[in-house]
């Protein structure tokens, strides 16, 4: 009798083993993004209704990337956004101007709750002024000053990959004013000639990402602070919108708004009209941007 004994190629089967556990480990992350560019140009020559010429550009480059194996998720996001308008013989100024990063990592508890921290980061590239087309501009802000650093930790709510709902009793909300300039004023409610300002409190952050309709993408996120030790009654507010409408592959609509309210930002009341504030108070503050340009989502 003649017994036959099937021969393994041990280089062959680790090589196979390892295939097989990197398509398994990238099904477990999933990455998208949105960039986009929209342009927009007004010339006029001997015009009788009047205007100016202008031109102006924005940009956004929006990235994700995320991870979940059942047990562990990990969740980061990169926005970058940078816009620009000249108009006739006024100095360029900005429309607008964002960096924000942020890293959520959960471990599961029970259900639909995870045990989560988040790490979150804000700030801007350039300088912004409060009058940016008069010859004595004032410098407000810069990259920088401020900037936004949030440690938080608690509970993250998931139902499903569209939603998310982070609520954390114990964060820390951390204000950089590296301009020296800035920092001397006291700007952001730093101590004058302090460039840093801690704060401890809670925070909650709920998420909405969902294609509402055949090529309309709705991408939400609201983020409210308040502060333990310091007026606990007044909460910040930073609530974000992008609204993307595909027409093709390489041409959509973007609508961005993003609302802001934070005690510690305050605005110059000029009553008299003499050039000098006279009260100083916080304020609501919102963006809207609509543009129609190039845009590629992956």
């Amino acid at each position: 009798m003649i017994v036959s004994i099937p021969m393994i190629n041990p280089v062959s089967g680790k090589a196979q083993e390892t295939a097989a556990a990197d398509a398994a480990s990238d099904t477990l992350w999933k990455t998208g993004g949105i960039i986009s560019l929209n342009l927009s140009q007004l010339a006029l020559t001997n015009w009788a209704a009047g205007g100016e010429n202008s031109i102006s550009g924005n940009g956004l480059v929006q990235l994700s990337g995320d991870y979940n194996d059942g047990i562990l998720t990990w969740d980061n996001d990169l926005v970058l956004g940078y816009g620009m308008i000249k108009q006739g013989g006024d100095p360029a100024r900005k429309t607008d101007d964002r960096i924000e990063l942020s890293s959520k990592l959960g471990y599961k508890a029970a259900g639909n709750w995870s045990y989560s921290g988040l790490v979150s980061f804000r700030t801007q590239f350039a300088e912004g002024y409060d009058d940016p087309g008069a010859e004595n501009r004032v410098k407000i802000s810069d990259r920088m000053a401020p900037g936004y650093l949030n440690l938080s930790a608690g509970m993250d709510y998931r139902p499903s990959e569209s939603f998310s709902l982070l609520i954390a009793p114990l964060a820390g909300k951390i204000t950089f004013v590296l301009d020296d300039e800035l920092s001397s004023l006291g700007s952001f409610d730093v101590d004058p000639g302090e460039q840093v300002r801690a704060e401890f409190g809670g925070f909650i952050k709920a998420g909405y990402q969902e294609e509402i309709m055949q090529n309309i993408t709705l991408n939400t996120a609201v983020g409210l602070f308040s502060n333990y030790l310091e007026n606990p009654q007044y909460v910040d507010v930073n609530w974000d919108l992008l609204l993307s409408l595909k027409v093709n592959d390489y041409i959509s609509a973007t609508l961005q708004t993003q609302l802001i309210y934070d005690r510690d930002i305050l605005f110059g009341e000029d009553a008299d009209g003499d050039g000098t504030p006279e009260t100083f108070e916080p304020r609501v503050q919102f963006k809207e941007l609509f543009g129609i340009g190039l845009n590629y989502t992956f």
